[in-house]
């Protein structure tokens, strides 16, 4: 009888480490798939405080931040170094 309690609790905390984890995607995986990158958006906008830190919800945006200044036609350049006196 004894053992039932902690059975419950060792069942109990297995089964609640059990959650499905969604798989992480790269930025340039959402770069390449635009349909999967628009539905991450729209669920990252529609629930901020749960979801704004995962990991998906923050590569998505760096793919989109990404796609819009290549289509500006941002160029990433090194920054000067005025410490060397210009060498």
């Amino acid at each position: 009888m004894k053992s039932i309690p902690a059975l419950l609790l060792i069942t109990t905390s297995i089964l609640a480490g059990c959650e499905r984890q969604e798989s992480v995607q790269t930025v340039d995986w959402y770069k390449a798939n635009t349909s999967e990158r628009v539905k991450v958006l729209e669920r990252c906008k529609a629930s901020p405080g749960e979801l704004s830190i995962s990991a998906n919800c923050i590569n998505a945006s760096s793919a989109a931040n990404a796609i819009t200044l290549e289509l500006r036609g941002y160029k990433h350049r090194e920054p000067i170094n005025f410490s060397s006196q210009g060498k």
